[in-house]
């Protein structure tokens, strides 16, 4: 499956973002899907992930009750709402796929296709 990432740019510290991730060349229901994102100088990290039912979600602790991971089946999209920015939000923002009907985990290995990022600057 391809992925193509949209909705980053700049907003200020305590604004809010909706990230898309539009999916192709494949059956979006048969994908858990997730999100990271990689600040300069720094590894890549687990935001959120979903379940392809919708049904089973994960947060990393650092965005919990901040960020909601979602995704439409019939638009083949998965998104990541983003309230309460903070300046550390700050990144390059991946989508992820992974074939699974489990819910996706943490690790980045775990997934099969990426995509291109999208940049989120958040001023303070």
């Amino acid at each position: 499956v391809q992925l193509q990432a949209s909705g980053g740019g700049l907003v200020q510290a305590g604004g809010s973002l909706r990230l898309s991730c539009a999916a192709s060349g494949g059956t979006f229901s048969s994908y858990g899907m997730g999100w990271f994102r990689q600040a300069p100088g720094k590894q890549r990290e687990f935001v959120a992930s979903i379940r392809w039912s919708g049904v089973g979600i994960l947060y990393a602790d650092s965005v919990k009750g901040r960020f909601t991971i979602s995704r439409d089946n019939a638009k083949n999209t998965a998104y990541l709402q983003m309230d309460s920015l903070k300046a550390e939000d700050t990144a390059v923002y991946y989508c992820a796929a992974v074939r699974t009907f489990t819910l996706p985990k943490m690790a980045p290995h775990e997934y099969d296709s990426w995509g291109q990022g999208t940049l989120v600057t958040v001023s303070s």
